[in-house]
């Protein structure tokens, strides 16, 4: 049988013009596997590997029939022939068709513009994965030797579903044990290319997907599928849909994959619609108590291709309460040995003294190798998983003056959880204990443990392993608290333009000076004429809709009309009319003041005359009502013409996204309050000559040409400043983390410089377009920390 099974394979890939080589590549079988079937060596196939060369050779169901027959498994019955195209003679109902024979998934066709996404998306995650990879120093001296074995039956669906056998047919469990390295090919062997890899905290679960995807990615096609880690930590079932997620986490990491693809949907929505992003989900056991359940019925309601990691006891728990994950294999990290160990750890250390190879770690692998109890069995314990060897190598290895063999104290550490507490606490101090990679800042390891003590407890509180620099400094702050300082702040600017443009031009163009008394007054009192307004609109249009501006995923254009993004007339209509609203208010504001602080002045008589002030306060209400109303609104409407979206090559670092908005922000700041200056000093003109007319002789209005451009002037930077604070990513970023942390003591004032530099001490991992802890471990540990010494005090 296996002799007439190697002669059809022979031929089948002969007629498909594949070397061996390209059918290894193409199915996930190993060269040598293909080599010894076509050559009638060693026993019959595996149905799960015959299904795998059949897919990959793209034959035909009768020919699929043939190799599964010459394999010694039970075929399926073959399909009914097509009944011929004369019209039936008999009333007789047709039989039931067979199940359908697995054929390979073939990628929908779609517009060039979106497979060079593809292909963009891959070169950038290549690039990401290598630095991460640089980074954690998983190359030096060499990759821990992380392995895994079959997992136990009851967490695996049944080997038929996941061979996707024909119905008939029986599959042979599949043998997909192996190390770091083969963990691509071991997925490729999986047929229905949805696997899962349980492990306890620290076994590896993190590196083993980085590895897989840049095996993965590297012999990719252009125009094939992109592997993509998402930590799923962060997901919620019963709010939004996978798919929802995908592209909004595929738009937030890679901002240019917002852009609008030809259809109107976006080019990540897309991609993931195409089946062009295999998922690979990370941390399923880090999804919000009570969600697993229904995120296992999410899973399993879809058949997208998926690798997804788990720690092992939530996974079980999530089997036993609703099923095991469809058509999926399993697979569990095994322990590092006490030879991995010897391997590796004096490799990572200096010898002892000139021509010798001893380190100091070779006391301390002898206990491990002899001691079964005490001290020993209790470090060989800890140092089962990778987590704790990299931090022991850390603490042990890199310094000079510390020795391994304090591990073996069994009166500082007496269990395995002071030991790990112990490598856990003492990492910080030592990554710290010099300067940056780079040589250019130095920090106190005391307030750096409380730094990131107080970041870590803050995502412990929400539930999250994401640290998105736009959520800093929010989440333990009451919404009216955001509104009150956003006013302030917006108040503040205004009253700073006035003081110290408005007051001094005016004094030098028409030399007026004013008492210092009420030019304290007209700054104070003109503040309010864009913190109120801006406090409204910072209500209604953030705090109301979720209370975060999430980062802008677009670019201020000027004269690129070629991406047009969807629905913008309804956008740009929506902005008109909110910004005609606030704008009114702000005139009307406006008006108030000018009549209020002209009031004071002993120069004038409006404050003698009831009727004449409260005229005076109408008409200015109209004029100021007027000119800033149409103007504002014309403005926020100008805000979504000028977007563009992001270059497809737009950095995704989270410093580089920061630089963006930042960017983006004071280009659009800039621009509205140009051309606000503008519409104010200009457009008043002709609201001062419909409303002339109407004031009498008492009440003659002028608007000269330097009044207009001065008010406009002194209203655009600060509605500039306001738009710049309230409304954008990067100016809440700017008010609530680069301000108000490091004014309350939670973060230095360098914020962007301590996280980049967390990122290069090994501290911090980047995942996407955030930071996250390096471990969840250590961001529980740091955050049990810091609580524990709050309590204290």
């Amino acid at each position: 049988m296996a002799n007439r099974f190697g002669v059809l394979l022979r031929d089948a890939r002969r007629r498909a013009e594949l070397t061996q080589e390209q059918l290894a590549a193409r199915s996930g079988v190993g060269v040598r596997t293909i080599r010894r079937l076509e050559n009638g060596g060693g026993n019959d196939p595996r149905i799960g590997t015959v299904t795998l060369l059949a897919d990959a050779l793209d034959v035909g169901p009768d020919e699929r029939r043939n190799l599964l027959v010459a394999a010694g498994g039970t075929p399926p019955p073959p399909e009914p022939a097509e009944p011929a195209e004369a019209a039936p003679t008999t009333n007789t109902a047709p039989a039931p068709a067979a199940p359908p024979v697995p054929v390979p998934s073939r990628l929908p066709a779609v517009p060039p513009v979106v497979s060079a996404a593809a292909d963009d998306l891959a070169r950038v995650i290549t690039a990401q994965l290598r630095r991460e990879e640089e980074l954690r120093r998983v190359h030096d001296p060499f990759p821990l030797p992380v392995r895994w074995r079959q997992a136990p039956e009851h967490l695996a669906d049944h080997w038929d579903n996941v061979c996707r056998v024909p119905a008939g047919v029986t599959a042979t469990p599949l043998d997909l044990s192996g190390e770091v390295g083969d963990m691509a090919g071991v997925y490729r062997r999986v047929p229905s290319r949805r696997l899962v890899v349980l492990g306890r905290a620290g076994s590896g679960k993190t590196v083993l997907t980085l590895r897989f995807v840049l095996d993965t990615l590297a012999t990719r096609t252009p125009g094939d599928v992109v592997p993509v880690i998402f930590s799923i930590g962060s997901w919620d079932p019963t709010t939004t849909p996978l798919r929802t997620w995908l592209v909004e986490m595929l738009q937030r990491d890679h901002p240019g994959l917002a852009a609008a693809a030809p259809g109107g949907a976006t080019l990540a929505a897309v991609l993931v619609d195409t089946g062009r992003i295999m998922p690979v989900l990370d941390g399923f056991d880090e999804i919000a108590e009570g969600l697993h359940r229904p995120a296992m019925e999410t899973l399993n309601s879809l058949s997208m291709p998926l690798l997804l990691t788990s720690r092992f006891d939530e996974y079980e728990r999530a089997v036993t309460m609703v099923d095991v994950l469809t058509s999926a294999a399993v697979v569990e990290l095994t322990d590092l040995t006490p030879d991995d160990l010897a391997g590796y750890l004096p490799r990572t250390a200096r010898r002892v003294s000139p021509g010798s190879a001893a380190t100091a770690w070779d006391p301390v692998l002898d206990a491990l190798r002899d001691g079964e109890t005490g001290p020993a069995a209790q470090l060989a314990e800890v140092l089962k998983t990778p987590l704790m060897v990299g931090l022991a190598r850390t603490v042990y290895s890199d310094p000079r003056d510390r020795d391994p063999a304090d591990l073996l104290d069994a009166e500082r550490f007496p269990t395995a959880q002071a030991l790990e507490e112990h490598l856990l606490d003492t990492f910080v101090p030592t990554v710290y204990r010099g300067q940056a990679e780079d040589g250019t800042r130095t920090w106190d390891a005391g307030q750096v443990r409380h730094w990131l003590g107080c970041l870590a407890d803050d995502l412990d509180r929400r539930g999250t392993g994401d640290l998105e620099w736009w959520r800093l400094g929010t989440s333990n702050l009451l919404r009216r608290s955001r509104v009150l300082l956003v006013m302030a702040f917006a108040w503040l600017a205004t009253s700073l333009v006035v003081w110290l443009v408005f007051n001094p031009i005016n004094t030098l163009v028409y030399d007026w000076p004013l008492r210092p008394y009420v030019v304290l007054v007209d700054g104070l009192v003109s503040g309010s004429v864009i913190g109120i307004p801006c406090a409204l609109l910072y209500l209604l249009m953030v705090i109301r809709k979720g209370g975060i501006l999430e980062p802008t995923r677009v670019r201020v254009r000027l004269f690129d009309r070629s991406a047009r993004q969807p629905g913008i007339r309804r956008k740009i209509a929506g902005r008109f009319v909110t910004g005609t609203a606030v704008g009114v208010l702000a005139g009307c504001t406006y008006a108030f003041v000018v009549t209020f602080v002209h009031a004071l002045s002993p120069d004038l008589s409006i404050a003698d005359d009831a009727g004449l002030l409260l005229r005076t306060i109408a008409l200015n209400a109209a004029l100021f009502g007027l000119a800033f109303g149409p103007a504002c609104g014309a403005l926020l409407a100008l805000v979504v013409v000028l977007e563009a979206p992001a270059n497809l090559d737009t950095a995704t670092s989270p410093a580089d996204l920061l630089a963006g908005n930042r960017v983006t922000a004071l280009r659009l700041a800039g621009l509205l309050g140009l051309a606000l200056a503008l519409a104010i000093g200009f457009g008043g003109f002709v609201i001062t000559s419909v409303l002339d007319g109407l004031s009498g002789p008492a009440l003659s209005i002028t608007w000269t040409p330097r009044a207009g451009v001065l008010l406009g002037l002194t209203g655009g930077l600060s509605a500039g400043f306001a738009y710049l604070i309230g409304f954008t990513a990067w100016g809440q970023w700017l008010l609530f983390a680069r301000f108000r942390l490091p004014l309350l003591g939670r973060l230095p004032w360098a914020v962007g410089t301590f996280l980049d530099d967390a990122y290069r001490r090994g501290v911090l991992r980047q995942s996407g377009a955030v930071f996250q802890f390096r471990h969840a471990r250590l961001q529980e540990h740091l955050a049990k920390t810091h609580r524990a010494g709050q309590s204290r005090h």
